[in-house]
């Protein structure tokens, strides 16, 4: 019987059922087969929603709706080009940093390709770099900003560990900026080895491009600064990004109507957050019954059979996590995982701020990563390419990410010294 139940379940996901109802399905089935009332699902989803810093989440996600639906992606674009485009690889460091900038606001990679695609993909073949590397930092640039404050998964992740919000924002800066770094270097090797023609710095259009984004560019320091120096919480920092969102986008640059464009952004948006807190709320309840029954416990003694130190953990951790992140989607990869791999790590002594910012990493990695990765498909349906071309093109940018994510998983220095600099 329970043999048919199983089957019946994965049946049900292979055919698109949404997650949370399966997720959902699984717990009320363990939870009758071991005679555990059912209402402690309920419960766990009680006890979510009533966190004080979730509502951070549907703040920072109106914020980033707004700011993606105005014209925020093409000043960003501007300014980048124009204070980036006179170094060798100047353009697609660029693209990086725009895109990583967009990305910390909305959360979703697939976003900020469908977004930023249109202007960007095109001015890199403007600038003679080949198809294959275009398509390849499209499609990487994508979830580059995860690691950025206000990332939306930080504060998932935060919330799920029980973690502080505020080291998270601190720890993923300087990994974040390796990344882009590391990416960057390719760039200019690329521009290089190709003999593209830079274009020189021009005082005027910067100037230009600088005022007609000044309301923009102070933001992501605002929220950072505030914090860090008390002036607000995550939470009052959540609700001051959206005020100042609102604002700007509304009556100083005038790209949304309030009254036309704003309720269908909170819709759009709050079903979002509806779909995160869903999944949430039934995967805290089936990792209450798997913590009952001791399964991350077994889970760690079978893998001391194997595993003896925190180094061969990590790499085994980074592998499952690469899997992972290309099969599931982020927020959902992150409610369903952490839970059960957050008491093995602690066994092996690892700081589980570090310990996010590995996860976070290989998370955003996996959405480009072949054969199920969604960026790959998004990129593939966006600049109209076989999937398989985009296989091909995101292959060095993977291996270099994926250099970059070794780095940060061996050096917990680069994710903890913000952390300990703040403490003192």
């Amino acid at each position: 019987m329970t043999l048919v139940i199983v089957i019946g379940i994965i049946t049900l996901a292979l055919l698109g059922v949404p997650l949370y109802a399966i997720i959902g399905l699984a717990g009320l089935v363990a939870y009758h087969y071991a005679d555990i009332d059912s209402a402690g699902i309920f419960i766990e989803l009680y006890r979510v929603a009533s966190s004080p810093t979730l509502i951070a989440i549907p703040l920072f996600t109106l914020a980033g709706f707004i700011m993606s639906e105005s014209k925020t992606p093409q000043r960003l674009s501007r300014l980048s080009q124009c204070y980036l485009g006179g170094i060798p690889g100047g353009v697609p460091v660029a693209v990086m940093v725009a895109c990583a900038f967009f990305t910390a606001f909305t959360g979703a990679s697939g976003v900020t390709i469908i977004a930023l695609g249109g202007l960007f993909y095109p001015l890199l073949l403007k600038e003679k770099y080949s198809k294959d590397f275009s398509l390849g930092l499209m499609t990487s640039s994508g979830s580059l900003g995860l690691l950025f404050p206000p990332s939306l998964p930080l504060i998932l992740y935060a919330v799920i560990a029980q973690v502080s919000i505020n080291e998270l924002f601190l720890a993923g800066i300087v990994p974040g900026l390796l990344m882009i770094g590391i990416l960057g270097l390719y760039s200019m090797w690329t521009n290089v080895r190709l003999k593209i023609t830079r274009v020189p710095f021009d005082v005027t259009q910067a100037r230009s491009a600088l005022r007609e984004a000044a309301w923009e560019v102070p933001l992501p320091f605002i929220i950072v600064l505030g914090i860090y120096f008390g002036v607000f919480t995550v939470t009052e920092a959540a609700a001051v990004t959206v005020v100042y969102v609102l604002v700007i986008e509304s009556w100083i640059y005038k790209d949304i109507h309030p009254v036309r464009d704003l309720p269908k952004l909170m819709i759009n948006s709050m079903i979002l957050v509806g779909t995160i807190l869903i999944i949430l709320g039934t995967a805290m309840g089936f990792t209450s019954y798997l913590v009952d029954q001791q399964v991350p416990m077994q889970v760690l003694n079978f893998m001391r059979q194997y595993i003896d130190n925190q180094w061969t953990f990590l790499i085994v951790l980074n592998v499952l996590l690469l899997i992972v992140g290309c099969m599931m989607e982020i927020f959902s990869a992150l409610i369903v995982i952490v839970p059960l791999i957050v008491p093995i790590a602690q066994s092996f002594d690892v700081n589980m701020v570090h310990l996010g910012i590995i996860f976070l990493t290989n998370l955003e990695i996996g959405y480009s990563t072949p054969p199920v990765g969604i960026n790959l498909f998004i990129a593939s349906s966006r600049f109209s390419e076989p999937v398989l071309r985009l296989y091909r093109a995101t292959l060095p940018f993977l291996g270099l990410r994926i250099a970059g994510l070794l780095v940060i998983t061996y050096f917990p220095a680069l994710s903890l010294f913000l952390v300990d600099l703040f403490k003192r």
